[in-house]
């Protein structure tokens, strides 16, 4: 999955606005993106400062990712301790080119202020900031997903008194994700369906939009599977087999589970008519994603799963038969011989 922040190449150069901006940006490639150069050294060292500064457009000359319209000025502060320069670039600032341009920018500050004892270089701007934040939510991510997984398991676990119900809510909600992922590669990384949703494909996916899924749709997901379970967990306590109470509670809950699933689903969907393409995406991805797991996930793997667990689904409570209260553990009908 390519993550990148939304932009003006997002849109169709159909639209006026669009088109204005490639003519100006084309006129005048210095005013369009612009990388902002800081260096910071001990006053004193203003002089040397401003010669390795001075070298940057010696190297950018002939670059057809920098803007070569006029010659980027020198800024100082106050006290000369701080140093600007704004290097121009003829893409936009999600462009690739742009990201590029900003990679030899940050590979080229530091071997120019190397000599400057002292000195301290980033580089900044709007390019800088989309590719930072991007770098940020996928280093980031993990961690964020990984509390998400130990959370749901241990408050499953809590709740129903069995690891194995735990364990299973986890691996039941991660198919759903997934897919929302796979549709919004296969949608909008590609140029399929740009017509049929009328969008400009930049070949990615707004970078926050990942995580963003995982969460919403990890939270919708154990809704949908705390209901079911609990209606199943209902029926076992009532002298009910563990085939019989996983038939009754998928019975009981049905209704309920697709009717909201299909309300959820159409409100999200309506996300997918609108203009901008970070609400389509979101709109595709939740409603791919609430379809299956409401339609595929909880109707059939998840009455699959827990009738092959049988007895397993105490674990690692008592695993022999016993009829407990309707608000406490798993219960299985006993045989003639006392066994399940």
């Amino acid at each position: 999955m390519e993550l990148k922040q939304p932009g003006s190449d997002d849109l169709s150069h159909d639209i006026p606005v669009v088109r204005a901006m490639d003519r100006l940006t084309s006129a005048f490639p210095s005013e369009g993106t612009v990388h902002q150069v800081a260096v910071r050294a001990p006053a004193e060292r203003a002089g040397e400062v401003r010669a390795a500064l001075e070298t940057l457009p010696s190297r950018t000359e002939g670059q057809e990712l920098f803007a070569h319209d006029r010659t980027p000025a020198i800024r100082a502060s106050a006290d000369g301790s701080v140093h600007t320069v704004a290097v121009g670039t003829p893409h936009s600032p999600k462009s690739d080119g742009a990201r590029e341009s900003l990679e030899l920018l940050r590979a080229w500050v530091p071997e120019a202020i190397a000599p400057v004892r002292g000195a301290e270089g980033a580089v900044g701007g709007k390019v800088a900031q989309g590719v930072d934040f991007t770098g940020h939510l996928k280093d980031r991510m993990p961690w964020a997903v990984g509390f998400v997984l130990l959370l749901t398991f241990v408050t499953t676990g809590a709740v129903f008194r069995s690891l194995a119900v735990a364990l299973s809510a986890i691996l039941l909600n991660l198919p759903s994700a997934a897919a929302s992922f796979g549709v919004l590669v296969a949608v909008f990384q590609n140029t399929w369906a740009e017509d049929l949703l009328d969008f400009h494909s930049s070949g990615a996916v707004v970078a926050w939009l990942p995580l963003f899924l995982f969460v919403v749709l990890f939270g919708l997901s154990m809704d949908y599977h705390v209901f079911v379970v609990s209606r199943i967990r209902e029926a076992a306590p009532d002298g009910a087999n563990v085939r019989d109470a996983v038939r009754d509670g998928i019975t009981r809950s049905a209704g309920v589970v697709t009717s909201a699933a299909i309300v959820m689903v159409a409100v999200f969907a309506v996300f997918g008519t609108l203009s901008t393409v970070e609400f389509k995406q979101l709109g595709v991805g939740l409603a791919a994603a609430i379809l299956l797991d409401a339609v595929v996930i909880r109707v059939f793997v998840l009455p699959v799963l827990m009738t092959a667990l049988g007895r397993w689904n105490r674990w690692p409570g008592n695993l022999t038969p016993a009829r407990r209260s309707r608000n406490r553990g798993w219960a299985v009908r006993p045989t003639a011989t006392g066994r399940p």
